[in-house]
């Protein structure tokens, strides 16, 4: 039996190539989008034309009074796609980026990524607890600013920092169920994330890249190929763990 995984953000940047890597691995995924609907479409598209299942649902992560209705739709999807009551494995991937000195970081910015990024995240594993099967995995994304630490991101990397020490507590109390459950924290991507900061900044690319071991910043081949291997069978001895992707930045 093929397993289901669930990817918040999949319609775009990390969370897309995520999807289809899982896809690309036997997987078939749910690809919950917040408001690009078209995007999401084509990453369902995509993953169908593999001969994989997917449907796209949609979800704002900071909005905490839906996670109920978005459940009863996710069962319903379940039920009609799979003939199934549950799905293994959840990725906790979608997020924004608010950047600022710390001496003028404002408290919308501060809510604004904590409600996305720490609440969103527990909460809605919270609510879906119930719907991820015993033995599954949720992986949750960080960054390796956790670690290495750069002027403006502050808010963002605390933030994260949090998802971290959850990570921990999850796997602990989920692994009587047999869950795993992992944080995965990429470095400096070139995707659109944060405008597309890294990107298109070619100066601040350049920097990120001579400060990486490997010579360059990552590409979102460079991760979601890796969470798919992370959720492979191969890992099933893996939680509780920070991995970083970041090509030895900034060691």
């Amino acid at each position: 039996m093929s397993k289901i995984a669930l990817i918040t953000g999949a319609n775009r940047g990390l969370g897309r190539n995520t999807a289809i890597a899982i896809a690309r691995h036997g997987g078939d995924v749910i690809v919950v989008y917040r408001g690009n609907a078209a995007q999401a479409r084509e990453v369902v598209a995509e993953i169908e034309a593999m001969g994989r299942k997917a449907v796209a649902l949609q979800l704002d992560v900071a909005n905490l009074a839906s996670f109920p209705a978005f459940a009863d739709t996710l069962r319903n999807s379940l039920h009609e796609i799979w003939n199934r009551e549950t799905f293994d494995h959840l990725i906790n991937n979608a997020g924004h980026g608010e950047f600022a000195p710390f001496r003028e970081t404002t408290e919308a910015q501060f809510d604004g990524l904590f409600d996305v990024h720490v609440k969103g995240v527990f909460f809605l594993t919270q609510v879906l607890l119930p719907l991820i099967a015993d033995g599954g995995r949720i992986v949750n994304f960080s960054t390796g600013l956790t670690r290495f630490s750069y002027e403006g991101f502050s808010a963002y990397a605390a933030a994260k920092g949090a998802v971290e020490t959850l990570t921990r507590y999850m796997a602990k109390e989920l692994g009587p169920h047999g869950i795993a459950v992992n944080t995965v924290a990429p470095g400096a991507i070139e995707t659109d994330f944060g405008g597309g900061v890294v990107r298109d900044n070619r100066d601040l690319n350049a920097q990120f890249a001579q400060l990486t071991a490997l010579g360059r910043v990552g590409l979102p081949d460079d991760i979601g190929p890796m969470v798919a291997s992370l959720l492979s069978d191969d890992n099933r001895w893996v939680t509780a763990q920070r991995i970083e992707v970041s090509g030895g930045q900034a060691i």
